[in-house]
């Protein structure tokens, strides 16, 4: 039975006959553990998902074809599990044998009956949860890896943790990062040959960027691969960080009061076994602003600062670099590279070739050759004003100089934003089709240069922009704001870089993708549904009101031949804290309903009712600051408030707003809160901001509050 399993498993192409006999193989019959062949594989074992992309190639795409575009309509509720919780939810569920396994907000992990959702066993880490204040975009979590009879995921505030697979016992834990930093992981880790890969975040507050890999059976670190270069390195440093020093201000990354230079390895992995290539994407700089990370000696910005926002290739076995890619050189706008990366064999101008394909923040869609790192073609696949197009020679983009703000110094309003055209939210890879779906969206960003700025490695953003002034009291300004939010489904060709189909939606930040052999394409989205297209034409063909946002991407599997699709619903992340909250409920009103949805064909279960999520009315009391107490206010909730509670102090739909909090009218309450936290995630800011600080940063709330109620009470007495 092994030698079958290790035939199926490591067979590139079989036919139908073959793969449905290595289905009912691998069904049922992994109980001696996840190995190499079967991870290497895991494209014939339709049964199961068993790694994060359900492939290596991290493609998405899963044979299945029992629920088709002829029957999706019969498609319903098997079964759907509550998750405690309010947070946002971005796991991808591993299948293993009829068992479900997923990551929660607070990295919890749970185990379920895939046929009857029966909970079988919850693990809790136990984060701090002042570790809040630490993570950018939420306390997510986006999976587990499984390797052996063990399953292993990263904890926010830094463990990696080995579980024991059919009790959720943990077996060993290792902690991977500085904690004295504002380290976290959010990402799920990948595991190749025994050896558990993951990566980290934090380049917001000032980290240095790594991924590691550690043994699977004892949790010990084998090797560590840096991402940029250490102030006062020498030189016995690895001759690419070598190489990597010529592109940065060397003296300003080794000031005492640097901070980390980022390049966090925060989600995106794909793996070739044939190469033994791992491809990474490396994140953003710290600061964003290149003219305090790496200034010119005219005080501007300078240089390309490898490997920020690169797609790197390295060795699996020993975290030897191969080769890089750059897709956005001398980063300042937070244009990460660690967007979904996918790997196929197309054809391409006569030639096959052997490909990577990124979406990543900046708006470009890239085919790189993944053997060399060579670029091969890129083009816009949202709205760009930041660059004109790409290089077809040398890969690097045609720039607009006024969006190039670390030069300029002045303020811009540049597309993409921060946020990207395409965030993390996984893609999928049809190869029938040949398209990659892309969930994307529009949304620019005001950056503007921070005067002065220094860095905080206590609390709050280490940007170098200012976010204090976005989204005035001025509803005209937030409607057209509002306008401009847009949220789509991409059916991009690869070959010809060029969209065939697009599907709009009501916001952005909808939610990752799947493709089957049934012709279709799953995805959820912020207007709570969770919907299946035509893959071929984007015709929407079934729709399920999931009763709230879904940002997590979906999976399907088989159990006793019957197929299945799952997705884990609960809206929230970077873009639902960080934008506008008013703006996300005229697009799209929605709340956060953590559970886990499994459908099959004539599933006949039901949700309970949408609950009433109506917001309390903006009662602040009155403003009674002085200008000069509210323009500081206004600096200082930009700096440490806007990334959780929203820009402008309007709060998001996830976290309290602080307009309408009763704390707001006092100020003793206030200063408890703001200075010595909560313990449930608001944690106390008493070693970055002053009592005055603290008072002036409510009476800009209590100015916010007061303006918005003049714009909000005639909306709400013509709704009378």
């Amino acid at each position: 039975m092994n030698l079958v399993r290790w035939a199926c498993g490591a067979a590139l192409l079989l036919s139908a006959g073959t793969l449905a006999n290595c289905s009912q193989i691998f069904e049922g019959e992994s109980e001696g553990g996840i190995t190499n062949a079967m991870l290497v594989g895991a494209d014939s074992d339709t049964a199961n998902w068993i790694g994060h992309g359900r492939t290596y190639s991290e493609q998405r795409f899963s044979p299945l074809d029992g629920i088709n575009r002829e029957n999706v309509g019969n498609l319903g509720l098997a079964w759907a599990a509550d998750i405690n919780g309010s947070r946002g939810q971005e796991a991808t569920p591993l299948v293993i044998d009829g068992k479900l396994y997923l990551t929660t907000e607070w990295s919890i992990v749970k185990a379920f009956d895939a046929v009857t959702g029966k909970e079988l066993w919850t693990h809790d880490p136990k984060v701090p949860k002042e570790t809040g204040v630490k993570a950018c975009c939420d306390v997510v979590n986006r999976g587990l890896a499984a390797w052996g009879d063990r399953l292993f995921f990263g904890t926010l505030d830094g463990r990696l943790v080995a579980l024991d697979r059919e009790t959720g016992r943990v077996e060993w834990e290792t902690v991977t990062v500085d904690q004295t930093k504002s380290y976290t992981i959010t990402g799920a880790p990948r595991v190749i040959d025994g050896k558990v890969i993951i990566g980290n975040g934090g380049a917001e507050f000032g980290v240095r960027g790594f991924v590691a890999a550690y043994d699977a059976d004892s949790g010990k670190q084998l090797w560590k691969f840096y991402t940029v270069p250490e102030g006062g390195q020498g030189d016995d440093a690895p001759a690419y960080l070598q190489k990597a020093a010529e592109t940065w201000n060397m003296d300003v990354l080794g000031a005492s009061d640097a901070i980390g230079g980022g390049g966090t390895v925060w989600d995106s992995m794909a793996y070739d076994p044939d190469l033994d290539l791992l491809y990474i994407g490396v994140g953003n700089g710290s600061p964003w602003n290149r003219a305090y990370r790496s200034p010119g000696k005219d005080g501007t910005g300078e240089g390309d600062n490898l490997y920020l926002s690169s797609i790197v290739a390295i060795r699996p076995k020993t975290g030897e670099y191969v080769w890089h890619y750059q897709t956005t050189p001398g980063e300042t706008w937070d244009y990460t590279a660690t967007q979904h990366i996918i790997l196929a064999d197309m054809e391409i101008d006569g030639r096959s070739r052997k490909v990577l394909m990124q979406a990543p923040k900046n708006g470009f869609f890239y085919v790189i050759d993944r053997e060399t790192g060579k670029f091969i073609s890129a083009k816009p696949y949202v709205t760009v004003n930041w660059a004109s197009g790409i290089d077809p020679v040398t890969g690097r983009p045609i720039e607009n100089p006024a969006m190039r703000i670390d030069k300029t110094g002045k303020p811009a309003m540049v597309t993409p934003g921060a946020l990207g055209g395409h965030n993390w939210h996984p893609m999928a890879y049809h190869p029938g089709e040949n398209l990659v779906y892309i969930p994307a969206f529009e949304a620019g960003m005001l950056y503007a240069p921070q005067a002065n700025w220094k860095p905080d490695r206590a609390r709050g953003f280490n940007v170098g922009f200012d976010f204090a002034g976005e989204l005035p009291s001025d509803g005209g300004f937030r409607q057209q704001a509002a306008g401009a939010l847009r949220g789509m489904l991409v059916a991009w060709d690869p070959v010809a870089q060029k969209p065939r189909w697009t599907v709009e939606h009501p916001g952005p930040w909808n939610g990752g993708v799947l493709a089957t052999g049934g012709g279709l394409v799953f995805q959820g989205t912020v207007g709570s549904e969770f919907n299946a297209y035509d893959a071929a034409t984007g015709k929407k063909l079934w729709s399920f009101d999931a009763q709230t946002g879904i940002v997590a991407p979906p999976v399907t599997y088989t159990v006793d031949g019957e197929q299945y699709v799952a997705v884990l619903a609960g809206w929230g992340g970077a873009y639902a804290l960080s934008v506008d909250g008013d703006l996300i409920k005229r697009k799209a009103p929605v709340r956060s309903i953590p559970r886990l949805l499994v459908f099959k064909l004539g599933g006949t279960a039901k949700l309970g009712p949408r609950p009433d999520f109506a917001d309390e009315p903006l009662d602040p009391p009155p403003s009674t600051a002085t200008p000069q107490q509210i323009a500081l206010g206004q600096a200082k909730y930009g700096r440490y408030c806007a990334v959780c509670h929203g820009p402008g102090a309007v709060g998001s739909t996830v976290l309290p707003d602080l307009r309408r909090r009763a704390s707001l009218a006092s100020a003793d309450a206030w200063r408890s809160i703001v200075s010595e936290g909560t313990g449930n995630g608001m944690a106390g800011f008493a070693t970055s901001l002053s009592k005055d600080e603290i008072e002036a940063i409510r009476a800009y709330v209590i100015d916010r509050a007061n303006a918005d109620k003049a714009i909000e009470s005639p909306r709400t007495a013509s709704r009378r």
